[in-house]
């Protein structure tokens, strides 16, 4: 995951919940974007 670029790793976080993958995997890219110190948003849909 450190490969992957800032922009590249939040959309890899929305799709992955947005498509329910599993709750481990959902938790390493929360880990990954918590240690880049990175925000995210929460999309509420319309």
């Amino acid at each position: 995951m450190r490969k992957l670029s800032d922009e590249l790793l939040i959309e890899s976080y929305y799709k992955a919940t947005q498509l329910q993958l599993s709750p481990e995997f959902i938790q390493l890219i929360e880990k990954e974007i918590q240690r880049r110190s990175l925000k995210i948003t929460i999309q509420i849909p319309s």
